[in-house]
């Protein structure tokens, strides 16, 4: 460790010694739970909270949108699971300039233009649940998330808040306010919420599988909606859609070796921040020194990011080069340790939800799934009750560069699990929603846990803070979390850096989660204070 962990009061770590999940609410939390204490092992428990999390976090999070996998068994190298869907056939640049659009519109049917690839995913992880001993079939695991979008659920204040001031950009998205309204009027926190379509499609999964959303009777119903929507996404682009196995990428610093996402996920620049800012060798947390480590480590992790990453076939270099260590020590270099780097380059937006699971046994899995934006590009599908991602927007219509719109090709994700392998025997999985946050928060998380000795929940509510923009946001500053320390925050305006002060615990952070097993059996949890979430273990 560099240096003793700050304290912080009235802070807990849960603890236990038969297994942990944590999510950003607690229902899935509990729907995960449920499946450790019935045998489960944690694929069937990430099921299970993906499930969930889609009925009782709708803004957040639904079944029409991409997911991302890193799986660990003990002992074994980390297996990934891409599970993100390609652009549609039909959506091409002729597609939408016919359609008088010079840009992918953010929201609508235009904005509907990739497949929904996580169910797939779900798909393929089970499959390898059971080549390691898992049981449990899908109808179980999807009880919960049918159970509560049939009964209702209680909505958040996150949902309330995002209803009413993305309502102007998704009012006139098809299915939308008769989904997201009640009554015509957006939800206040803590009224009765139901999805009785997306009730009865988890049922259908359950006793049909995951092959009829691709390729059966369900894939068929849900490409007319969108054809009637007028979206691109066609029953042949749904069939011909698989999840795949890849090999995570991995970089070794101080004291473990880190795991995440190959491209099109931007994991490369979560592993290369925390590998440049190891160079840096900074010995206190929450300094100056620390916080504009991690800024300008960032910076230059996202140039890298925003020249290189993109549907891997198309990709001109390996990710993996990017991660050698005289490469990381030249980048190093270029970072000034007083002055900050002129900001900003282009950046993309993000709405996600994180998920984290170790059971007994060992088996980590950190798991992610989004619909790009909150509430996706709007558009409800009425026969399922699906919410479709807007994935696809990150795609250009013009030039010839890597990220021109084309059939089949994948958009950029900012989605990247992590997971950690630490010299001392623990293991970690940890991650967040975000947009560009979420490289930014990995590296507060695991620095301030791992390298600088801070309890597991202290490292995830410490203040945070945000270069560039999500949720959305058209500011490009350096956002800091008011309970920064006023010195660190004017510290960094004399170094340079366009900051903006936010009040504390504002979402903008993202909603972090961490699960760690130590070598002894011991497990250990954190949720975000930021987000409705719980880590509960038994």
């Amino acid at each position: 460790m560099r240096g003793a962990g700050r304290k912080m009061q009235m802070l807990n770590t849960p603890r236990a010694r038969r297994g942990m999940v944590t999510s950003p609410h607690h229902l899935a939390s509990e729907a995960g739970l449920r499946v450790l204490r019935e045998g489960g092992n944690a694929i069937e428990a990430m099921v299970a909270m993906a499930a969930a999390v889609a009925a009782v976090y709708p803004h957040m999070n639904s079944i029409g949108g991409d997911g991302f996998w890193l799986i660990a068994a003990p002992g074994k190298e980390p297996v990934a699971i891409e599970a993100c869907g390609g652009a549609a056939a039909a959506a091409t640049p002729e597609f939408y300039a016919a359609k008088g659009h010079k840009e992918i519109p953010w929201r609508g049917p235009m904005a509907a233009c990739t497949v929904a690839g996580t169910l797939s995913g779900w798909s393929e992880a089970l499959k390898l649940s059971g080549e390691l001993g898992g049981r449990l079939p899908l109808s179980r695991l999807v009880e919960d998330a049918a159970w509560h979008a049939e009964n209702g659920f209680a909505v958040t204040a996150s949902q309330a808040e995002l209803t009413e001031t993305k309502l102007p950009e998704l009012k006139d998205a098809p299915g939308f306010a008769g989904a997201f309204l009640l009554l015509g009027k957006t939800p206040r926190e803590g009224d009765l919420m139901k999805f009785p379509a997306l009730a009865k499609t988890f049922e259908r999964l359950g006793k049909q599988g995951i092959e009829d959303f691709y390729r059966g009777a369900l894939a068929r119903e849900v490409a007319a909606d969108l054809a009637r929507f007028g979206a691109p996404v066609s029953a042949e682009d749904l069939a011909l859609h698989v999840a795949r196995r890849r090999k995570p990428l991995s970089v070794g610093v101080s004291g473990a070796t880190l795991y995440n996402f190959p491209p099109p996920t931007q994991g490369l620049a979560s592993l290369m921040i925390l590998a440049l800012f190891d160079r840096l060798g900074v010995k206190e947390a929450e300094s100056f020194a620390y916080v504009h480590g991690l800024v300008e480590a960032t910076k230059q992790a996202f140039i890298v990011r925003d020249r290189v990453v993109t549907d891997p076939g198309i990709m001109p270099e390996p990710a993996e080069s990017f991660l050698e260590g005289k490469f990381l020590d030249e980048l190093a270099s270029r970072i000034d340790r007083k002055r900050a780097l002129p900001w900003p380059v282009p950046e993309s937006k993000g709405d996600t939800v994180w998920l984290g699971a170790i059971d007994g046994n060992g088996l980590a899995v950190s798991f992610i799934q989004s619909l790009y934006f909150e509430f996706g590009s709007g558009c409800v599908l009425p026969n399922s009750g699906i919410v479709w991602q807007n994935r696809g927007t990150t795609f250009r219509l013009d030039g010839d560069g890597p990220r021109k719109i084309a059939p089949g090709r994948k958009p950029f994700h900012t989605l990247n699990p992590a997971f950690a392998r630490l010299k001392d025997g623990r293991e970690m999985v940890y991650g967040t929603m975000g947009g560009e946050g979420q490289p930014q928060t990995q590296s507060a998380v695991f620095s301030r846990y791992a390298w600088f000795g801070e309890s597991l929940q202290a490292a995830i509510t410490a203040p945070r803070w945000l270069l560039g923009k999500t949720w959305g946001e058209n500011s490009v500053t350096l956002k800091l979390e008011s309970r920064f320390d006023p010195a660190l925050i004017e510290a960094m305006r004399a170094a340079g850096h366009d900051v903006e002060v936010l009040p504390p615990f504002t979402s903008t952070m993202g909603h972090a989660g961490a699960v760690v097993r130590h070598s002894n059996g011991i497990f250990e949890g954190a949720s975000d204070p930021r987000s409705d979430g719980a880590a509960l273990g038994f």
